[in-house]
């Protein structure tokens, strides 16, 4: 990974792209630093102080500590995230929005649709958030409460235009997805202050050296099985053997080698583990931020059952069934994403028109049939594979009682966009010395 960085700060397109990336990134953080007008923070970190569960946490590791502080970037880059949740469904849902997509002027009308519903969504949370906020009395009491709603709103949804467009900016001029990597610098930002809390939790406090150090290590064991299990997981792949009429066996086509098709087994990246995670922690985050007091009663027990820091409780187990409807959301949306990502047909028409075939497969829809079929175990495989991997650190801390923004969610999503990263630095770098080996 060093050896890579060092070796792409060579190469002045791909350094400007890197330094591109980390400015952009650089404005990311200072804005989360920015207090929006018309909230008292004083009231807002004891009212959140004082909220039970991983909700409000789980959104404050997304957006980087700036929903804590309040910040223009409270929001991030979430209402993008569902924005395109939004119009990928109604991509796949509606035949001629599907045609669109094939195109190169219609790709671009459905990326500027998503744009405008990324400004509606920031628009109506950023309404929800003011009106809770009111309800909550952590307005500024110095200024009338429709004047710190319009400022909070105004606020709110032009700091999350703001961060779309940095991303787009950083997908087109600088280092890999940039909704990714901007989610990924805003967890990776709250990691020391986690470790510190570990440190101070299971390590300093401990009665004896043995008790810390055997703390230490499960700790670091934990954080590096997640890292290990989640590099292998996106590494694998799934060869499916193709042969060209007439073609030499050192030839390239397109994208794929003359031997095989190469399938990632975790067809849907990171992605699943994003949608089922926000899904789940937003009628929490909705009734805690109108007040909505469920007691004991039903409802309560829903809301804990959907938040992570209460499975694997060892005095109720009960609230783990949450978990259930945790891994069907994650088998769900990777099928729902590979969908978008990878269509069969699409690669069984390419293939033919190529003179490619697979061996005992015709030609045609019987190519597409078969890549379906294999394309449904490989997704399941994938999708199980993620829920393990997010599962692991869940378990150890609903055990020892760990309370952390991170988990397995936000682990894997760093280390999955990471590997992303530095193998399209990778890619471009062949690229580079490819196109040179032609000029010479």
């Amino acid at each position: 990974m060093f050896k890579t960085f060092v070796n792409a700060m060579k190469i002045k397109d791909i350094r400007n792209r890197l330094l591109y990336t980390l400015g952009a990134l650089f404005i990311v953080r200072l804005g989360s630093q920015l207090p929006i007008p018309g909230v008292n923070r004083t009231y807002f970190a004891e009212w959140f102080k004082s909220q039970q569960g991983d909700a409000f946490s789980f959104f404050d590791a997304f957006t980087g500590g700036s929903f804590t502080s309040m910040s223009i970037f409270a929001l991030g880059i979430t209402p993008y995230i569902m924005a395109s949740i939004i119009i990928q469904m109604f991509t796949i849902s509606v035949p001629k929005l599907e045609e669109m997509s094939r195109e190169e002027d219609g790709n671009r009308k459905l990326k500027e649709a998503t744009r405008y519903a990324t400004v509606i969504l920031a628009f109506i949370e950023a309404i929800g958030l003011a009106i809770g906020f009111k309800n909550q009395l952590v307005l500024d009491n110095s200024n009338p409460a429709v004047l710190n709603i319009i400022s909070i709103v105004a606020a709110l949804t032009a700091g999350s235009a703001f961060v779309m467009w940095l991303g787009e900016q950083i997908t087109e001029k600088g280092i890999g997805n940039g909704s990714s990597i901007i989610l990924v610098i805003n967890i990776a930002s709250r990691i020391p202050s986690d470790m510190s809390s570990l440190y101070q939790t299971f390590v300093k406090s401990a009665n004896n050296v043995g008790k810390a150090i055997l703390a230490a290590v499960i700790i670091i064991g934990v954080i590096v099985l997640t890292i290990t299990l989640t590099v292998l997981l996106n590494a694998a792949i799934r060869k499916i053997p193709v042969h060209y009429n007439g073609r030499s066996n050192n030839s390239r086509i397109g994208n794929f080698g003359v031997n095989n098709i190469p399938l990632k087994i975790n067809t849907s990246g990171v992605m699943p583990v994003i949608f089922a995670s926000s899904l789940m922690q937003f009628p929490v985050v909705l009734c805690g931020l109108f007040g909505v007091q469920t007691g004991n009663g039903v409802g309560s027990h829903i809301l804990k059952g959907l938040q992570s820091n209460y499975w694997f409780s060892k005095d109720q187990p009960y609230y783990t069934l949450g978990l259930l409807l945790y891994i069907l959301l994650v088998i769900f949306f990777a099928y729902f994403y590979t969908s978008i990502t990878f269509n069969p047909v699409l690669v069984a028409d390419n293939l033919k028109k190529r003179g490619g075939f697979i061996p005992g497969v015709r030609p045609g829809k019987p190519t597409t049939e078969y890549l379906e079929r294999i394309l449904n175990y490989i997704i399941f495989i994938g999708a199980v594979g993620l829920f393990i991997v997010c599962v692991i650190p869940i378990f150890f801390s609903g055990i020892f009682g760990a309370s952390v923004t991170f988990g397995g969610t936000s682990l894997i999503i760093i280390v999955s966009v990471v590997i992303d990263s530095i193998q399209q630095v990778e890619t471009m770098m062949v690229e580079r010395n490819y196109k040179g080996f032609l000029k010479a």
